[in-house]
């Protein structure tokens, strides 16, 4: 019989102790999504897997034409300037890629250099005090950079400018690995102190960051912007959810104000110059499903994976996160979050409109006729991708109403057909199923139920949505799609290549007459991940031949240069192509149309994220999430990024090139 990790389609046993990685992958579960990944999804719906969508799909090899191949192509960029294709393509890639490693280092191309810009620990106040691995406390670490920093937004400042040497950056602080960070640490009788440590590391922190005159970059503590936003800073409820009974709970009676923010994953920067972060895995936080009575919310919490019994266990020293005793908590967390890094004293928001779900991140575009259109990925096997169209518009210089444009909307739902075409379904009240007969009530429970709307719908099951995004340049919209190891051998067939999904792959979305508004898409596969090498896995690279390019897994994070071309970040090669994860650059159109580069890796351990560019793209950042994962404090599995002998830090560094021209060129 199989044992987990194999039936899931990880290294076996031997294998991995063989590659010192299994104690890595079981504790990066247990730490971002508290095993659920071993467990089976919480996705009980008969609506169709991805996998038999490309079945189709594959048969028809559609993806094999290149449909973006075509050239002379007009498009409109997120802030409505017109734009020849050909003539904004014309950034090439020119770097020499970094070779596929194990090393405990950060690799970047010849002709590049990086530099920590800020790491776990660092006081970001003037009065904060420094970082004392042995003596820390909750209250220092609510004044300190956070842990396993993962969005990394670039925000030129002053507000309005688009200064390449001075901005703030803003990091999110996905989850924590505990047994790294304490001494002694006892995950199954944490100290009091420890779980509250691991509180204050969670959401995010906002700094000041300067480029000196060598291209390094370094981090202003006493910066008048610098702020941590952690689980007890208070957010407002926005939208139809707002005052509903179902987010009503003994502390707040009215439904409007949230304690905090968990599990901040990827993100997204407004035209306004704001910033969305997304809540993800804030299931694994809450704990006694198995106590509550109430078994409508039984059935809501099952849905979204939140635990019987025990987990983090921080209901020790927070009720809230104890269901037998707050059954709406969960509710008002897994939002889309607004926050102005511009303002250090503002409440974020919690937009509710934009639906309740595991988010991976929220990016941003205009319609034609300026809505507002945030993508966004539910990370989790056999879920879904979605997307928000405001009621308002954008009004340019206008920012206290553009501010309110998340507020009111259309969340959509996305289903892929058969025949390469797709559509994007209203989540909408009163519509189709979601009416009283199938227990909806208003647009508040839908929102809040967002995932049991969407499978009434019927929306295509995805292999783990992750970031969504359009490419400003051609207006195509970019999923990346981690992995999905639950699809068995036995499913295997002559159209379906794959006994499982273990590395990934990346859709192209084309929607009608490319506006964001459109209700209608075709789609295709861009890539196919994986090792072109390995003679049992069948990739795929946007037509370009496989094996010039650099052997990728496990898509994560996406980001576009100014030239359109794709930068990816991976999450999970140690444990398939059995070398550290990290940056990846493939142009999207023209000859070298699916060429993908690896452009650095990341130390061992650790996860790639980010990328966010400065505003001249002569810097990159990327923040190293987890580095020496499947260590502990006594025996770290990395010593990056200060080799002083006390073990790892998750940080943000800067990646430059030495003669400081642009990044990629």
């Amino acid at each position: 019989m199989k044992t987990k990790l194999e039936f899931f389609g990880v290294l076996s046993d031997s294998l991995r102790r063989q590659l010192g990685r299994r104690d890595a992958k079981l504790e990066t579960c247990r730490w971002r999504c508290a095993s659920q990944c071993f467990e089976v999804a919480p996705n009980q719906s008969g609506n169709r897997t991805f996998a038999d969508v490309l079945e189709a799909a594959v048969s028809r090899r559609t993806f094999l034409k290149g449909t973006a191949a075509a050239g002379g192509l007009m498009v409109v960029s997120p802030l409505g300037t017109a734009f020849a294709q050909d003539a904004v393509m014309d950034g090439s890639i020119g770097f020499s890629p970094v070779v596929p490693n194990t090393l405990d280092e950060l690799v970047v191309p010849e002709g590049y250099t990086s530099n920590i810009v800020i790491r776990w620990g660092d006081p970001i106040f003037a009065d904060a005090p420094a970082f004392d691995r042995m003596n820390q406390t909750a209250e220092a670490q609510a004044q300190q950079f956070g842990y396993n920093n993962d969005f990394v937004a670039y925000m030129p400042f002053p507000l309005g400018s688009d200064d390449p040497n001075r901005a703030l950056l803003v990091v999110n602080h996905e989850y924590t690995n505990p047994e790294q960070m304490h001494p002694d640490y006892d995950g199954d009788n944490p100290t009091a102190e420890q779980i509250k440590i691991e509180m204050m590391a969670h959401g995010l922190s906002v700094v000041e960051v300067l480029r000196e005159h060598d291209g390094s970059w370094t981090y202003v503590q006493a910066g008048a912007n610098n702020r941590r936003i952690t689980p007890e800073t208070p957010m407002i409820l926005t939208g139809p959810v707002a005052g509903h009974d179902l987010v009503k709970t003994s502390a707040d009676n009215e439904g409007l104000t949230v304690m905090g923010t968990l599990n901040n994953c990827a993100g997204g920067v407004t035209p306004w110059g704001t910033i969305l972060t997304a809540e993800e895995n804030f299931h694994q936080y809450f704990e006694n499903r198995d106590l509550m009575t109430d078994t409508n919310l039984q059935t809501l919490h099952a849905r979204y994976g939140l635990p019987e019994g025990e987990s983090r266990r921080w209901s020790r020293v927070d009720t809230r996160f104890d269901l037998a005793v707050e059954p709406n908590e969960p509710n008002r967390f897994g939002w889309i979050i607004e926050i102005d890094p511009y303002d250090p004293t503002s409440t974020p928001k919690k937009h509710t409109a934009l639906g309740r779900f595991k988010h991976e991140g929220a990016t941003t575009s205009l319609t034609d006729d300026g809505h507002v259109v945030a993508y966004m990925g539910d990370d989790e096997r056999f879920d879904y991708m979605y997307k928000f169209v405001s009621d308002g518009v954008y009004v340019p210089g206008d920012r206290a109403h553009n501010m309110t444009l998340l507020e009111s909307g259309t969340l959509y739902v996305a289903r892929l057909d058969d025949d390469g075409n797709g559509e994007w379904l209203p989540l909408v009240y009163g519509q189709g199923p979601l009416n009283e007969e199938n227990g909806f009530t208003s647009q508040a429970d839908v929102l809040v139920r967002t995932r049991q709307a969407a499978d009434l719908l019927g929306a295509t099951k995805m292999d783990r949505p992750e970031d969504v995004e359009r490419n400003p340049v051609t207006g195509v919209v970019y999923a990346a799609m981690t992995n999905n190891t639950r699809r068995e051998a036995e499913q295997v067939d002559a159209a379906n290549p794959r006994a499982n999904n273990r590395y990934g792959h990346v859709i192209e979305l084309h929607e009608t007459n490319n506006d964001a508004n459109a209700t209608t898409f075709n789609w295709n596969i861009f890539m196919l991940c994986g090792d072109p090498n390995d003679p049992e896995t069948e990739t795929y690279f946007g037509g370009f031949d496989p094996q010039q390019v650099s052997p990728i897994a496990a898509p994560d994070n996406l980001a576009f240069d100014r030239a359109g071309n794709l930068w990816i970040a991976t999450d999970g090669q140690p444990g398939t192509l059995q070398h550290n994860d990290g940056f990846f650059a493939v142009p999207v159109k023209g000859e070298e149309r699916g060429f993908v580069r690896m452009f650095l890796s990341v130390p061992a351990g650790a996860e790639a994220c980010g990328p966010s560019f400065n505003s001249d793209e002569t810097s990159m950042f990327v923040a190293v999430q987890h580095p020496g994962e499947g260590g502990n404090f006594e025996n770290p599995g990395s010593h990056w990024p200060d080799n002083d002998g006390n073990g790892s830090k998750p940080s943000v560094a800067a990646i430059y090139r030495t003669d400081l021209g642009r990044i990629g060129s």
